[in-house]
């Protein structure tokens, strides 16, 4: 299964930022210059520009005519004595969804004369103790720095992640500092951290999802996901089994599967095991990965079997056999959970909240609505 590469510029983009973030180019660094990047990466000149341009609307850099283009000293208290915000999001530069996301909260920040403190590791997964140091110092440093409030992605994919989660909102509560969560909470499902949260209803999201292979004549569900996902997942996966008690359809064994999509060992026991006739996967990451799996197993989607993914990132669409998903608003929640930050602010005493977002079915081929009856 091919999928087609990221435009040039934004692949410009994000080396860019992923090297910013990780500290390549320090602030008030000259970053590369049209003409460096028109021949480092052999693009034409107009696209290392849309790469820059989109930089600087996200507030990484500064450029200055007839010099460059600077980084911005994010962590540095604006002269004027305006707000500053922290930004803490484990993956940032490898999570497609909190792109735009965070891309929303900068640019609100902005428009609310604030300045945003960016912090992420781009490669989360290569070096858990060493991703969970860096979180805790960028969390010392909004600390220092008396950020007037922190927008929070906890940590998933690693061993002990609400242990690492809970510290660092710990952390930032002792001084004192609100925190709004994004995406997900750090407690496990259905339970709830005593902290805002703002993201995407999750359990209609699966129900959706399931009732729609339902409605296509699907019998037998299988949800596959990666180990230690967020609790999200598990909320994804308790809409499944609603959609599947209302349609009167009793789960089938082991039919929530977590393993690596990429194992051609872990791709055939699904199949055998569960005997599924559609997957609805964690996300489409995961769906992607396990489609080119049972490709090569012999399975085809969707004729063979359907797939399903969750987040509707950009190449959703790219794939061989295009994905059927659940469109996240990712501009929405980012404007949504400024509001919450700004509300938190003002009443720092109310209750903690939950606002989820509606989520939206985006049907394609690989639930198998479009073949032939």
């Amino acid at each position: 299964m091919k999928t087609t590469p990221l435009p040039k510029h934004r692949a410009i983009y994000r080396e860019l930022k992923a090297d910013i973030l990780a500290g390549k180019y320090p602030p008030g660094t000259r970053l590369p210059s049209e003409t460096q990047l028109v021949s480092r990466h052999r693009v034409s000149r107009p696209t290392a520009a849309r790469a820059l341009l989109d930089l600087q609307h996200d507030g990484l850099l500064d450029r200055r005519a007839g010099s460059g283009s600077y980084v911005r000293d994010l962590g540095a208290a604006p002269e004027t004595g305006l707000r500053l915000f922290g930004l803490l999001i484990p993956g940032l530069g490898s999570t497609e969804i909190f792109e735009p996301l965070c891309g929303e909260i900068a640019s609100l920040a902005r428009a609310h004369e604030a300045s945003l403190l960016w912090g992420g590791s781009t490669h989360p997964l290569r070096d858990t103790d060493a991703s969970r140091e860096h979180a805790e110092q960028l969390c010392e440093q909004f600390i220092e720095r008396k950020v007037a409030g922190v927008f929070f992605a906890p940590f998933e994919l690693t061993p002990e992640p609400e242990q690492a989660n809970r510290r660092i909102a710990e952390l930032l509560r002792k001084a004192g500092i609100p925190v709004v969560l994004l995406d997900r909470d750090f407690t496990p499902f259905p339970q709830r951290s005593d902290f805002d949260l703002v993201g995407l209803d999750n359990f209609a999201g699966g129900y959706l999802l399931a009732e729609h292979l339902l409605k296509l004549g699907c019998r037998r569900l299988a949800f596959v996901a990666r180990p230690l996902s967020a609790a999200t997942v598990d909320t994804r996966i308790a809409g499944v089994r609603e959609a599947m008690a209302r349609r009167g359809r009793e789960p089938r064994g082991e039919w929530v599967q977590r393993g690596d999509p990429a194992d051609q060992k872990f791709a055939r026991h699904l199949v055998a095991k569960s005997r599924p006739d559609a997957i609805i996967c964690a996300n489409d990451n995961t769906a992607a990965v396990l489609m080119q799996s049972l490709e090569r197993a012999g399975q085809r989607v969707p004729r063979d079997l359907r797939v399903v993914g969750f987040d509707d990132v950009k190449y959703a669409t790219l794939l061989s056999v295009p994905l059927t998903t659940i469109h996240q608003p990712c501009r929405d929640i980012g404007a949504l959970a400024f509001r919450a930050m700004m509300e938190r602010i003002k009443e720092p005493t109310m209750p903690a909240r939950t606002l989820l977002l509606s989520p939206r079915l985006v049907v394609r081929e690989s639930c198998g609505a479009y073949l032939p009856r």
